[in-house]
Parts: C-alpha cells; structure tokens; sequence
C-alpha cells in the first residue's frame, strides 16, 4: 500500500520528472532564471486545476496550508508573485511539450476502446471560443469589445483523447488554422460545415488524408456517378460528384463523394461531403454522428477544469493555463480508463479535489473510492515490530 505519498504526488508521478527536467532544457524555460523552479511552477497551475483554486492566492494558500505533505512533491508553496511572474514569462512551449509527452503515455493506455476499428486513425476537428474581457486581455482582439481567444483540437476517436492543440486569437478562422495541421495519411478527419474549403479538401486528398464533412446548402455541383443506396438503413442518395461552382475546380479538381441521409431522430435529411469512396454510406453517416464526441470533450473541459477565468493576464500565462488543463484532462482520462470504478469525469473531478493530499494508494482508492482505508496499526509489519519492542 502506497500510504506514505499523497493522491496528488502519486498523480504527479505519471509524468517522469527527467523527462519535465528534459523539456525545461530544451525550451531554456530556466535561462538566467532564479527562485521558482519550473516543476514547483507546474505544481502549482496543476493544483489550480484540480484543487480549482481560483486566483494565485488561492493556488499559494491552498499549498501552504499542506506544507507537511509537499515533501513528495519535491517543492515548497510557491509564493503568488514568484508565481504570477512566471506564468508571464516563462515559455508556454514547456507545457505543450508536456503535453505531448504525456499524450504517448494515456494513448498506450486506452489504445484499442474506440467505436471503430479502422486500420488509421479517426479524428475529429473543432475548435471552441473561449471569452475574455478586453479591457483587462487588451491583446486577445476579437470584436469591437469583446476579447477572446481559440483552442483548436483534434481529437483521437481511439478513447477520446486530445492529441493536437493550437491556441489563437479569437478572429483566426478554423480553415486558417486547419491548414496548420498535418496528418498521417489514410486518417479520417471529422469536422463540421465551418471547415468546408475547396483547397483545404484538395490538399487533403492530395496528401492521402481521408476527410467527412457536412456539405453547404449553396454548393454547386454535378452527379457522375449513382450507387444503389443500402436498405433500411435511412441512405436516401450515394453519389460520386464534382464541384462545379465559381472556381471550384481550380481549387479542388478531385471527384468527391455526396451522401443524403435521413435522421431518425428528427426526420431531418443531412448531406455529408467525404473523399472516401470506400466505406459504406451508413458507415460516414456513424463517423459524423460521433463527431459530437469533441463536442462533449469540450464541455467537459469547460464544466470540470479551470478554463473559462485566468489568473494570469498576459498571454504567455493564458496559454500556459489552458495546456495544463489539457494536461489535467489527459491525467482524468487515465485514471478513468486505469479504475475498475466506473467514475464519471464530473464525480472523479469533484472527489479527487477534496481527497488530493489524502496519503492512500491511488489505484486503491480509484477502485474503491467509498472504502475505509486498513489502519496502519493493522498492518502485519506494523504489528511485528509492536511486539518486538516489548519483548525486547
């Protein structure tokens, strides 16, 4: 029984601290740095999200009211300025790392609990806004008063995990940043009307990469080719077309593949547009449906991690907040994944935040969360040397 560390250095853990000690050095996040360590930085804007702690002087208070238990953390309660001062200026591209390091580690974990059994991967691609109030984020322009700022994220199908991020501005377009993004080929991107651009789909053809979208009510276009539509199955139309509109095939000269398909739900007819002609009509319809697991992921990250308030201004500090909320989700995702205790993410967040310094085996208590924990009294070698200091 792990008993001598807390939940939360035993959450810390799971990501080797060499290997923070590695990516320190390469983004030179401690040049000419003194005081606060880097780790004792990422202490500190972890506690913010899971202990959700609301300001800096929540994060210092709510450490140094357990100081005795930060020796397994390997730091001392950070002070709010020595805090608030690197959130400002210490390189954001340390946490990104982290983040993708961390990814490899969770991806192993839950490898193979997708829906799908594709031979590539299936991701999704969306983005959320997140507000902020410009008169205090003056850099975050969105609107004439109005700031915000863009998380762009993919999401891996293959238990729902977040493998890529991009943060922008507010006024960045999703096709902009789309563009951004590589993919391995044969992967089956998902995305939503906001990413229909004819050169954004030709690239991805181009380069191999598989996409299913939903196509505009304006788009123009001509029927080369009918398939016989499955039956009982809610396929209205199969078709194989090209894109006819204005400059549409000096942008996209490939023949896609148009799908109509009747809800069941609502009676509803939706058209999706896809370059894949090799899957079945009602297997694109199921890849859309699951499309809207990034939006659940999104308002899972909003509801439980501290995503939507900074405690920092400045850019840097914003997006060091949001990629150790993503860190933060990564970990949630694998202590779910980890536990026999069918937890969901609301109640693991809200228990693991009142039981964080509790000194209990965290494989332990994720299985048996309601369960008295054995007295260490209780323990056979605690009773044996009991008793040998009485016979003696």
């Amino acid at each position: 029984m792990n008993a001598s560390c807390s939940l939360f250095s035993q959450i810390l853990k799971l990501i080797p601290r060499s290997d923070f000690e590695r990516i320190v050095k390469g983004t030179r996040a401690e040049y000419r740095s003194k005081g606060l360590s880097s780790w004792s930085q990422f202490v500190g804007m972890l506690f913010c999200q899971l202990g959700r702690a609301h300001s800096l002087r929540e994060i210092e208070g709510g450490l140094k009211s357990c100081e005795g238990k930060l020796i397994h953390l390997g730091i001392t309660a950070p002070v709010r300025s020595s805090l608030s001062y690197a959130n400002g200026h210490r390189p954001w591209e340390l946490f990104e790392q982290v983040f993708y390091g961390l990814v490899e580690t969770v991806a192993a974990k839950v490898q193979g609990t997708g829906k799908f059994r594709f031979k590539h991967k299936l991701v999704s691609l969306d983005s959320t806004t997140i507000d902020l109030c410009l008169s205090m984020y003056d850099w975050a322009k969105f609107r004439r008063t109005k700031g915000a700022v863009k998380l762009h994220l993919v999401l891996d199908h293959d238990g729902y995990l977040p493998c890529f991020g991009l943060i922008t501005d507010g006024k960045v377009h999703d096709v902009r940043a789309a563009h951004q993004m590589n993919f391995a080929s044969g992967t089956i991107v998902v995305d939503d009307r906001g990413y229909n651009d004819y050169r954004l789909f030709a690239k991805w053809t181009d380069a191999q990469v598989f996409f299913v979208t939903r196509m505009k009510a304006n788009a123009q276009f001509e029927v080369l080719a009918e398939r016989d539509p499955p039956q009982n199955r809610r396929i209205l139309k199969d078709q194989t077309i090209q894109l006819t509109g204005v400059g549409a095939q000096a942008k996209c000269s490939h023949r896609l593949r148009r799908i109509e398909v009747r809800r069941e739900d609502t009676d509803e007819v939706l058209v999706f547009l896809t370059n894949h002609h090799g899957l079945g009509a009602s297997t694109i319809a199921a890849i859309y449906k699951d499309r809207w697991q990034i939006e659940l992921f999104f308002k899972a990250l909003k509801q439980n991690l501290k995503i939507k308030t900074f405690v920092g201004t400045s850019a840097n500090a914003v997006k060091t907040q949001i990629w150790t909320a993503l860190i933060a989700m990564l970990l949630l995702r694998y202590l779910q994944r980890s536990s026999r205790f069918s937890w969901s993410l609301a109640n693991l967040v809200a228990l693991l935040r009142m039981n964080l310094f509790t000194h209990r085996d965290l494989m332990a208590w994720l299985n048996e969360p309601f369960t008295t924990p054995p007295h260490q009294q209780d323990h056979p070698q605690t009773r044996l040397a009991f008793a040998s200091s009485w016979t003696a």
